[in-house]
């Protein structure tokens, strides 16, 4: 995801590799694999949170902005947000102390 993309071509890469997020579904029995899957799927949740964050910064900055659109775009950004904790939650080990 380059900076002069798309958000078409963005949008399209992200569908393209959410084949791998559905470990347990397509068979994968390897832990390390299911490990990679969510390092992956951390990553892209990571890159939309930040692109999110960029869109907001150029939004709230325009003189005339829709008050809406922003709103909308803050919810998306906290539900990433929510999504990134559950998965890193995921990938920490429980250790009983």
């Amino acid at each position: 995801m380059g900076p002069g993309d798309t958000e078409d071509e963005k949008k399209k890469r992200v569908i393209d590799a959410s084949h791998i997020f559905s470990a347990r579904e397509s068979g994968f029995s390897s832990a390390n694999e299911d490990a990679d899957a969510l390092e992956i799927r951390l990553a892209l949740l990571l890159q939309e949170h930040s692109d999110l964050d960029a869109a907001i910064l150029a939004l709230a900055t325009a003189p005339s902005h829709d008050s809406i659109a922003l709103a909308r775009l803050k919810k998306k950004k906290l539900q990433l947000k929510d999504m990134i904790q559950k998965l890193r939650d995921q990938m920490t080990p429980d250790i009983i102390a």
